[in-house]
């Protein structure tokens, strides 16, 4: 499988590629405009590439349509060297690589690919599933999410994958960071991405090589200089940052995720807006608590 270069010498699934979140309009339609300069708002405040069509762009409300054109758009907005990564999430393996073929043709230099999403496969499927969507060319990020997926994408699957050429690097989402010297046992060359935001310290001492992340989407400039203290592992910088902004970090990992980072995106000056349903508004206990949290970051200096 191929691995290509960005521009600045690094494969495009390293660094910090945003979870974008998508705008929509009041009648729910998709902003694209919107979308567009957001890619390039993140590019401009040091963000290596962007991975649409995740759970935090609500990729499972999208029609087809729209879907594409998310990813179109986001490759169009993209500057020189920097990374389209769209998740492909589908229901089984064909209708992913439909997505991955989509991709291709779109320009996407990578792509983010979940388990089967709603049949609890053993490992032969899991297996098949990769395989399918491998025969596209694209290379493969696997996506581990066992809270969503109910399939666990265990460090010896991963190294049986990477083994077979099908996966070049894992989001690794479980919150356990005991995972990644297993993966690195089993499985020495597979890159490991950190997964979810309120582990970013602890995987980028550890060795992660990028970041799926979701606060940049409001607060890039500090998110960034975070990414880059932790794997430089210079906790002198990275831990005393680390816990200003952990209290933002920690709601990637909570199931109110995309509401939080979209309305901490609002009061950071950015477009988060509404979300579809099935997502209702908050309660307004979460909000003032969100509130409170994303106003203490900025208000001490944090964008």
């Amino acid at each position: 499988m191929s691995e290509p270069i960005t521009s600045a010498g690094t494969k495009p699934w390293h660094g910090i590629l945003v979870a974008t979140t998508l705008p929509f309009a009041e009648d729910y339609s998709v902003d694209y405009d919107a979308y567009a300069q957001h890619v390039q708002w993140l590019a401009a405040n040091g963000c290596h590439g962007v991975s649409p069509n995740g759970s935090l762009g609500e990729y499972q409300t999208l029609d087809d349509e729209e879907r594409a054109r998310v990813v179109t758009t986001a490759v169009a907005a993209a500057p020189d060297g920097f990374t389209v990564m769209p998740g492909i999430a589908a229901y089984g393996a064909l209708q992913a690589r439909k997505w991955a073929e989509q991709a291709a043709a779109a320009g996407a230099q990578a792509v983010m690919l979940l388990p089967p999403n709603t049949y609890r496969g053993g490992r032969d499927s899991v297996l098949d599933h990769y395989r399918t969507v491998a025969a596209v060319g694209l290379p493969i990020v696997a996506y581990n999410n066992p809270f969503d997926t109910r399939i666990d994408l265990t460090p010896d699957i991963l190294a049986e994958l990477h083994g077979e050429g099908l996966i070049v690097a894992v989001k690794e989402f479980t919150g356990d960071v005991r995972r990644f010297y297993e993966i690195k046992e089993l499985a020495p060359e597979l890159d490991v991405l950190v997964g979810s935001d309120d582990v970013l310290l602890e995987l980028g001492i550890a060795g992660a090589v990028g970041w799926v992340a979701g606060y940049p989407n409001a607060i890039p400039r500090a998110t960034v200089e975070l990414y880059n203290a932790a794997v430089s592992r210079d906790l002198d910088k990275a831990l005393p940052l680390y816990r200003e902004l952990h209290k933002l970090l920690r709601w990637d990992s909570k199931p109110q995720f995309v509401h939080a980072i979209k309305l901490s995106m609002d009061l950071a000056g950015q477009q988060g807006g509404k979300c579809r349903p099935p997502r209702v508004p908050l309660a307004p206990e979460l909000i003032a608590k969100l509130t409170e949290d994303t106003r203490d970051v900025l208000a001490k200096g944090y964008r």
